[in-house]
């Protein structure tokens, strides 16, 4: 696994064969920053969307996750499934 900021990535095996159903998002942008505008984005690999979650292909030797406000990290060959952290508020009422 690996972190950069909210956003985790997750190694797995076989998340290639969902091609079929996703769709290819070519700007590479993985998420934006609520408040700032920065964005987390993929340099080096294919990024996926299928049924609201992203899925990142990297065939080379590794890809980049560059991010204004964070350290670029760097994704070696593999599938991964990318999650976003979201803040949690016990007290917020429906």
């Amino acid at each position: 696994m690996r972190r950069q900021g909210d956003i985790l990535f997750i190694k797995v095996e076989g998340a290639a064969k969902m091609k079929a159903k996703k769709k290819v998002k070519k700007d590479g942008v993985i998420a934006l920053g609520e408040k700032t505008g920065h964005m987390h984005k993929l340099e080096g690999g294919k990024l996926y969307e299928s049924f609201g979650r992203m899925y990142i292909t990297v065939t080379g030797e590794a890809a980049r996750v560059t991010h204004n406000e964070h350290n670029t990290i760097t994704l070696p060959r593999g599938e991964y499934i990318v999650r976003r952290q979201r803040e949690f508020d016990g007290f917020v009422r429906d």
